[in-house]
């Protein structure tokens, strides 16, 4: 549609999840709304769209009649525990706020919107979850310390594309109704500012390209534009597969060595583009060293863009192995519960990848796949397809077609014949089945009783108290190898780069922060861009169910912001 005519209050750059929030607000309040995305409208919701599409929500009703107890409290604790904030600077709103100033006042305020309004503004909105709420990043053992004490992780009934639907709808009736315009395929290369204020925006007009949603498209240039607005609101997304930025931001003294095998599980046009843009015009960008790359990637078999990777969601029961054949100790070794703390033992073992060893028995409860696409029956809403696939015995479709297709994926009746095909697929020292065969039997003498003193023993008769755990996520205990639950199955694990944790600071209105601690007047910022909020509302660790829900609410505070 023409924007030639189109004079608007607000300009949103990137038409994300966060995006489409804040221009739903807007187009409540009666905002006139251009947003410019340099993808075609295929791509409309982002990364949003690919996702699980979970929701972290603090005493839900879905927590209660899973027989949950949990506060806001109690969350709060686990997020301050896990986010670590440590750049708090001198207490002032100054120069020397330190970078966590903001950050943590927008983890305060998210943690009471999870709480109070996050489930009922979105259940108004049409959403709905499913009964079972899942237990991501189970914690590094300390009370204190990182981690969910309890499961608060909703997924929603059509994953990612159901959350992009209940904002993306209401938006293109704006668009109908002429209060948005939607411009696809508009590439913005430089904020306009005047007298020390973003007043528009100007770039590139790209040429068409019908490419199917997350395909790498064109960048070949069709033309330039220039708009202008009171207000714009960036909401480009992270750096995700830019993977040279990564590195150069890579925390090595505090991770590790920055992976040479990395592999993405986000789309091309995830570039990181407006960052450096954003700062060009008087923005801030703060923590740029955090971020959540995944340790548990592995190759699609059918992949939509370049290194295309997907994500395993395990359950706790598999066995973890560095790429030297040692067993991941402690709370970060028991799958799902510390990928920070899994990731420093992987990569100080002087390699970028490492290996899960499991029985049939556990994949088929145990693992579950990232991504929209990945889930079909929760996606597609379609309650016998996923009573068929969760519940009747065998893994999901999904899980098997990587077991069949996967280049990760070893499957052997004996250890020995495992190792072989581990060696194969090796990309540094060859394993020794004595040593993981000794390693295996020592926690298989640990399943005989219903206690224990393999912390990963232990994490699984915990998980197993949990009803959704017990149902329909963690496999019962059992002999990794008893020849009744096998075949045994090897899967190399590699880094895969998702969501960057830091970004621009900004208010608590979205509101973009120069390095005097002044506001940029005209500029806002919000979603992954923003680090989720703030420049970095997650610290050091992600509690899971708080990505999306981080775009929407720091989507809704922009856009509630920019109402009046």
């Amino acid at each position: 549609m023409s924007t030639d005519t189109f004079t608007p209050d607000v300009i949103v750059v990137g038409a994300g999840l966060a995006g489409l929030v804040a221009t739903h607000e807007l187009a409540l309040a009666g905002k006139r709304v251009l947003v410019l995305d340099q993808e075609n409208r295929a791509n409309l919701g982002g990364q949003a769209w690919w996702s699980l599409g979970g929701l972290l929500f603090v005493d839900s009703p879905e927590q209660r009649r899973m027989g949950i107890t949990d506060s806001p409290e109690l969350a709060w604790q686990d997020w301050q525990g896990s986010a670590q904030f440590d750049r708090l600077g001198d207490g002032t709103d100054g120069p020397g706020r330190g970078e966590d100033f903001w950050p943590q006042q927008w983890a305060r305020a998210y943690v009471d919107f999870a709480h109070r309004d996050k489930r009922a503004y979105l259940h108004d909105l049409g959403l709905r979850s499913l009964p079972f709420v899942g237990w991501a990043e189970r914690g590094d053992g300390r009370a204190t310390g990182h981690g969910n004490s309890v499961p608060r992780f909703h997924l929603t009934w059509g994953t990612g594309p159901e959350v992009v639907r209940i904002f993306a709808e209401p938006v293109e009736r704006a668009e109908a109704d002429g209060l948005v315009r939607l411009a696809f395929r508009h590439q913005v290369d430089e904020l306009v500012v005047e007298d020390g204020a973003v007043v528009g925006v100007r770039g590139t007009v790209l040429v068409d390209d019908e490419s199917k949603r997350g395909v790498k498209s064109s960048r070949d240039a069709a033309g330039e534009f220039e708009h202008r607005a009171a207000a714009v609101v960036v909401t480009s997304g992270g750096i995700g597969h830019n993977h040279e930025l990564m590195r150069r931001s890579w925390p090595t003294e505090r991770v590790g060595p920055a992976p040479e095998h990395l592999i993405s599980g986000v789309p091309a046009h995830v570039d990181g583009r407006m960052q450096g843009i954003a700062e060009t015009a008087g923005a801030t960008m703060v923590n740029r060293d955090r971020m959540w790359a995944y340790v548990e990637g592995i190759h699609n078999w059918d992949p939509v863009w370049p290194d295309h990777a997907i994500r395993i969601l395990p359950g706790p029961s598999s066995m973890w192995f560095d790429a030297t054949g040692k067993r991941l100790e402690g709370m970060s070794g028991v799958p799902g519960a510390d990928s920070i703390g899994a990731m420093k033992q992987i990569l100080a073992a002087g390699h970028d990848y490492s290996w899960f060893v499991l029985t049939q028995s556990m994949i088929e409860k145990e693992f579950a796949l990232s991504g929209s696409e990945q889930n079909p029956d929760i996606t597609g809403k379609d309650l016998k397809f996923l009573a068929q696939s969760r519940l009747a015995k065998g893994a999901p479709g999904p899980v098997e077609a990587f077991k069949e297709h996967g280049v990760d994926f070893v499957v052997a009746d004996d250890l020995d014949e495992l190792v072989t095909g581990m060696n194969e697929l090796a990309r540094g020292p060859k394993l020794d089945a004595f040593v993981l065969r000794h390693q295996i039997e020592a926690r298989d003498r640990e399943v005989d009783n219903s206690f224990s003193k393999d912390i990963q023993v232990m994490a699984i008769h915990n998980a197993r108290r949990s009803r959704t755990d017990r149902l329909v996520r963690v496999a019962r205990p059992h002999k990794v190898l008893d020849p009744a639950h096998g075949p045994l199955i090897a899967v190399r694990l590699n880094i895969l780069s998702r969501k960057t944790l830091g970004g621009l600071e900004t208010d608590l209105d979205g509101q973009c922060v120069a390095a005097d601690g002044s506001r940029v007047p005209g500029l806002y910022a919000a979603g992954e861009v923003a680090g989720f909020g703030g420049g970095g509302v997650h610290g050091y660790n992600a509690l899971e169910g708080t990505f999306l829900g981080g775009c929407i609410f720091s989507g809704r505070a922009v856009g509630k912001a920019l109402a009046p």
